[in-house]
């Protein structure tokens, strides 16, 4: 190890691992895998809320346990202490998903406040426990017109700074009003398609990181933190 190092004078060697496929191949946990959704509009007639539930039903026929969160009565973000009862739903709901769906409106040429207030809520460390990092993540949006993908984007975005793996694929539903029957189901389509797709991408990326996820997420950066750390203590420890 000594040797590989020489060149890289600025690397702490204590803290820099190679990589190791055995890692890669761990026990595979034997729950469904856990999906949360979450949905940006709470009009009654929701066609954000429509397409989520699609997406429910189609990753529930992959084999996925799913939980849809409702946004109504969520506080704006800092509006109310992190112990309302809806925050912590929320929280809690994403501690224990594997994967997430986040599906907007597209509102004014970007996601709706009320999609960003419920990703604003989760926190990027709740102490030593990361709520997003690691987890998979499907981006959709619905249009009220022609076809966009300025939520999408957004919602990619996020999805990087949350520390998620978000897939490639995602889906944006033109002219929405025209795709939902008065059941709230989504009529036959290629847009319908589409969200097949996506449920079927994030399922596979979901089964092949779950398990693996805290592996994949192990940063350099943080374990030279971590072993600085040590190194103080122990020397203190030595001068008392």
């Amino acid at each position: 190890m000594r040797t590989e190092m020489q060149d890289l004078p600025n690397v702490n060697d204590e803290a820099f691992v190679h990589p190791d496929p055995g890692s890669l191949h761990r026990p595979v946990p034997t729950h469904r895998p856990r999906i949360l959704l979450l949905y940006g509009s709470l009009r009654e007639r929701s066609f954000s809320r429509f397409a989520t539930v699609e997406a429910a039903r189609l990753l529930q026929t992959f084999g996925a346990e799913t939980r849809i969160f409702d946004p109504s009565g969520l506080p704006l973000p800092d509006d109310a202490p992190a112990t309302h009862e809806k925050v912590q739903e929320l929280r809690e709901l994403s501690a224990w998903s594997e994967g997430q769906v986040w599906c907007s409106p597209e509102r004014h040429g970007a996601m709706t406040g009320i999609m960003k207030a419920q990703i604003d809520w989760i926190p990027l460390s709740l102490g030593a426990v990361r709520p997003t990092q690691g987890k998979t993540l499907a981006v959709m949006q619905v249009c009220g017109g022609s076809q966009s993908f300025n939520a999408v984007n957004q919602l990619r975005v996020l999805g990087r700074w949350m520390r998620m793996i978000t897939i490639p694929n995602q889906s944006s539903v033109a002219k929405a009003y025209e795709q939902f029957d008065e059941t709230g189901r989504m009529k036959p389509s290629p847009y319908y398609d589409r969200i097949v797709d996506v449920m079927e991408e994030l399922m596979k990326f979901t089964l092949l990181t779950r398990g693996v996820s805290g592996y994949l997420t192990d940063r350099y950066s943080e374990r030279k933190e971590t072993a600085e750390k040590l190194a103080k203590r122990l020397n203190l420890d030595e001068a008392v």
